[in-house]
């Protein structure tokens, strides 16, 4: 037997390629909360059997991206109490990250895709493109994410933003939330320029704070609203 051998490459499997794609698109804001998602549907558009979105879908519910309602899965309808427990665990898990990550980010080229998303969210809050926004705040988040050493601190991280991100979505078309949001990722690359990880983790910890204070609120206006009808 040879003593060493190279894995091959090989192309992601239909089921890989079907789950990514309902992932990617249950976190974009495109679905409602508690809205039913039908097989029969989901592989009509996405052009494969109802196998794999089978497989796929049972799969994002193992992550907690989907619950049960009824016969079918739905992404879960959010409480404040859910918001709670989700941001308990990111502030326990983000800025542990950042913390690793600072060190890594010591010179202007590592630190550049940082700042060129973050070039990109200042022009596209000026322009009011909520859309070119929310793609850039998601690259400058996956920017410096792809830095954090330990990848399985990284892969619970990803997990539990998930969770919010869709609804994160939602808010940002508020003039006020995306200020919000510059003002915090411009404290954070200051602070990555500055090389001082603990100033960094304080800075992710208050981002944080604030994103659930935002989403604390919207989820008040919901229900509030659903109470009136």
């Amino acid at each position: 037997m040879a003593a060493s051998l190279k894995a091959l490459d090989r192309a992601r499997s239909l089921g890989d390629r079907t789950y990514l794609a309902l992932r990617d698109h249950l976190v974009s804001g495109r679905f409602i909360g508690g809205e039913p998602l039908q097989e029969e549907a989901l592989a009509a558009q996405l052009g494969v059997s109802r196998t794999p979105v089978r497989e796929a879908l049972a799969r994002l519910a193992s992550e907690g991206l989907l619950e049960s309602s009824g016969r079918s899965l739905a992404l879960p309808a959010l409480s404040r109490v859910d918001v709670d427990d989700i941001y308990e665990l990111r502030m326990l898990l983000e800025p542990e990250a950042i913390r690793q990550v600072t060190p890594l980010l010591t010179g202007r080229k590592q630190r550049q895709p940082i700042y060129d998303q973050l070039g990109a969210m200042v022009a596209a809050h000026a322009a009011g493109d909520v859309a070119a926004f929310s793609d850039a705040n998601y690259s400058y988040r996956a920017a410096w994410l792809e830095l954090v050493p330990n990848r399985r601190l990284l892969r619970a991280i990803e997990l539990y933003a998930d969770h919010v991100r869709y609804l994160r979505v939602l808010t940002l078309g508020q003039v006020s939330t995306r200020t919000v949001v510059l003002n915090g990722l411009n404290r954070l690359a200051a602070a990555f320029a500055a090389g001082k990880p603990a100033a960094a983790a304080v800075a992710m910890r208050d981002h944080l704070r604030e994103a659930k204070r935002i989403l604390q609120e919207a989820l008040g206006q919901q229900n509030g609203q659903g109470k009136k009808t």
